[in-house]
């Protein structure tokens, strides 16, 4: 009986000591499959794609909160990186077009827009209660300072980020609006089913 089992496969190999060929058994590898995944647009990326008819500009304060937003590395691809938002953003849809379709992407771009003008609040928030607390411990040594002002700019961020939202509507938006700016630009190739 062969010592690999019995699903083998016959192979000829070299001995090391005598280097003479000999019929050997060894077991049946199984099929190899891919080990990196395929990123492919995901299905509102190819909507929007579809139905844009040409380039929008970038606001100021759009361009200033796509600068203040932190690189994103992906690993599920779940969430919108700088450049989806950017590419979200410049996408330019008929105004005349009311369709179903093209109403949804107006809600996902006003939705990234809102988002990303409150990262400018978000720092705005931390970088003025980092100074003002700075500034409250002027009478002291610098170390004193130096030890308050990274908490307050942490506190600063949340503050920040509760007035940018406030300013911008995007406290007052509905959850399916929020959930569409949210959906990610790209995902992960799966095949619905084998042919």
């Amino acid at each position: 009986s062969c010592p690999f089992g019995s699903r083998t496969v016959c192979f000829k190999w070299v001995t090391p000591r005598t280097g003479c060929p000999t019929a050997h058994n060894i077991p049946s590898l199984a099929p190899v499959t891919m080990a990196a995944n395929l990123v492919v647009p995901s299905d509102v990326t190819i909507l929007e794609s579809k139905m844009t008819i040409g380039r929008r500009r970038l606001g100021m304060f759009e361009w200033t909160g796509l600068m203040l937003t932190a690189p994103m590395f992906h690993i599920h691809y779940s969430k919108l990186d700088r450049g989806d938002m950017r590419a979200v953003l410049t996408k330019k849809f008929d105004a005349e077009d009311n369709s179903p379709a093209v109403q949804i992407l107006r809600r996902r771009q006003e939705s990234v827009h809102k988002h990303v003008v409150s990262q400018n609040f978000l720092w705005a928030g931390g970088f003025t209660m980092a100074g003002l607390s700075y500034w409250s411990f002027r009478r002291y040594n610098y170390q004193a300072r130096l030890l308050a002002a990274p908490f307050m700019f942490y506190f600063g961020t949340f503050v920040g980020r509760a007035v940018g939202d406030i300013v911008t509507g995007r406290n007052a938006e509905f959850a399916r609006d929020r959930f569409l700016g949210s959906l990610p630009a790209k995902v992960y190739y799966a095949p619905s089913g084998k042919a």
